[in-house]
């Protein structure tokens, strides 16, 4: 018998929830039974994913916000427990990731990536703790470039690894009030954001070569891994980072 991941009665908070992981993780939580929040820039792109979320047959909204911004943490879990009246999962996907060569790096590049990767999952979870109850669940979208280093990717390794102990620090000082955090450490998934890479002639038959599951990831399987981390089967999985990356890390 198959096993159903069953959230129903639950609210989920998603970042980043506009494109790729971010909608996707939105969708499969919906089609899990939960009512979505959508956080995006994108007023226009973030119809089109509540849409799709509402297919489902769940309440979904959005909240345009720049997660930068000083007053956004509070603005997006105000508007989430407005609507719902309690927040139960909380998924960090909003994400940024942009390759230089380290003699090439800007401050500005470093900054913005840590503003995203770093600073507001730091700052949004901050905010939604009074609202996080027990059995509910934080879920950090992290990166295998997180745990392992890679060329040319300098900040954006520094901002991973930063999200990941990040994870693991609040897993053990949240738990007590029965919160569980825990992470989703992605491999190569097909998004928009490594498209402009994947368009290049050869990469992907090069990245494929060196991926044990001889492919890219869809971002399905990265979604399906968080409602997992979302569920009451996950009950005793706390300060965990699943790799969902084709066996790249098994190396």
């Amino acid at each position: 018998m198959a096993i159903q991941i069953d959230l129903s009665g639950k609210v989920a908070l998603v970042t980043g929830g506009s494109s790729g992981i971010g909608l996707g993780c939105g969708v499969e939580l919906g089609r899990a039974g939960a009512d979505v929040v959508l956080q995006g820039r994108d007023e226009a792109r973030l119809a089109d994913g509540v849409a799709q979320v509402r297919a489902t047959g769940v309440r979904c909204e959005s909240v345009v916000a720049e997660l930068t911004e000083d007053a956004a943490p509070g603005t997006i879990v105000a508007a989430t427990v407005e609507r719902f009246g309690r927040i139960d999962v909380l998924v960090h996907s909003a994400g940024i990731f942009e390759p230089t060569p380290f003699a090439e790096a800007t401050l500005d590049s470093l900054d913005r990536q840590w503003l995203i990767n770093v600073r507001a999952p730091f700052a949004l979870t901050q905010a939604a703790l009074p609202h996080l109850g027990k059995g509910s669940s934080v879920i950090f979208l992290t990166s295998i470039a997180g745990i392992r280093a890679f060329p040319s990717a300098a900040a954006y390794c520094a901002t991973k690894g930063a999200a990941e102990l990040m994870m693991k620090s609040l897993a053990l000082e949240l738990i007590g009030q029965g919160i569980r955090v825990n992470a989703v450490a992605p491999g190569n998934i097909k998004t928009a954001m490594n498209q402009p890479m994947r368009d290049q002639p050869g990469y992907e038959e090069w990245m494929n070569s060196l991926t044990p599951a001889g492919r890219f990831g869809e971002v399905q399987e990265i979604a399906s891994a968080v409602c997992f981390l979302a569920s009451d089967l996950a009950e005793y999985v706390v300060g965990a980072s699943y790799l969902v990356d084709g066996g790249w890390l098994a190396k």
